[in-house]
């Protein structure tokens, strides 16, 4: 069972119990990006375990008739074991979901994983035109190459900060200079992208100048955000007509995720300690 402190942020330990989380944002108006918690396996079994259980998600997802989609992390489906392993069970989810009509994003890790990761989505995308979608990370320094990459691959690109710790030399260190290069990338992708653009921030002023992007250029996007985190706003946005999705995660491995949100946000740390307290 995920005690109630951790339960802000992990929707459940089960399938059923997180397709009514997810059916609970859609009462709300918010969509749902489902994930099931594990990453960096070294083995194939565990890989090709949770790669099934996305596949059986899918279904479920449909079979519910929630609005709701996947995403999937590199290391979870066994880019540490091989390339070949995570783009096999990569296309093979794709194929899944395909078939019920859910779509499918593919997380970012680590820069180590990037060209792997590019190289698989642009594959599976060439096969599902707009049924899958990449996270983007704007602290790396190699961002603006790969988006223009991608300008011509029928694939949804998510833009975030960046969460990983990467050396000086492939990655912005300073949180001016990441938002700096949030905005120049986050501008780009409303210009030249016609499909897909998806606003990964909780950063009041970054979803404000995407607003702003979307009066000067038209261009379609939904706002993602991670659940536990600015829920109010993420309601107050849906209220406003803007597509908002959640991030919902779920499953037995939730303790790495918890103690992450508490360390990478003092609000979430306050929330925590006040859980524990009873006050």
């Amino acid at each position: 069972m995920i005690p109630p402190i951790a339960s802000r942020f992990v929707a459940d330990t089960t399938v059923s119990g997180t397709l009514d989380h997810v059916s609970d944002c859609n009462d709300e108006d918010l969509g749902a990006i489902v994930n099931l918690l594990g990453e960096h396996y070294h083995e194939r079994s565990p890989a090709d375990e949770d790669a099934d259980e996305y596949c059986r998600l899918a279904s479920e997802l449909a079979s519910r008739d929630l609005n709701g989609c996947l995403s999937v992390k590199p290391s979870q489906i066994g880019i540490d074991v091989g390339p070949d392993v995570f783009t096999a069970n990569f296309e093979r989810i794709v194929e899944a979901a395909a078939a019920e009509d859910v779509f499918v994003w593919c997380d970012m890790e680590d820069h180590t994983t990037t060209d792997t990761t590019l190289d698989a989505v642009e594959a599976t995308a060439r096969d599902h035109p707009d049924g899958v979608g990449v996270a983007i990370q704007a602290n790396l320094k190699r961002t603006r190459e790969d988006l223009r990459r991608l300008a011509d691959v029928p694939a949804a690109v998510r833009l975030v900060k960046g969460a990983y710790d990467e050396p000086p030399s492939v990655a912005y260190e300073s949180k001016s200079a990441v938002n700096d290069a949030y905005e120049e990338h986050l501008e780009y992708l409303f210009r030249e992208f016609d499909r897909g653009v998806a606003v990964g921030s909780h950063d009041p002023q970054m979803l404000e100048h995407a607003t702003e992007l979307y009066e000067e250029y038209g261009t379609p996007f939904e706002i993602q955000m991670l659940m536990g985190v600015r829920e109010d706003a993420q309601r107050e946005l849906a209220r406003k007509g803007y597509e908002v999705n959640q991030y919902v995660p779920y499953g037995d491995k939730w303790m790495q995720y918890f103690y992450r949100r508490v360390r990478e946000r003092k609000e979430n740390a306050l929330f925590a300690l006040r859980a524990v307290l009873g006050v």
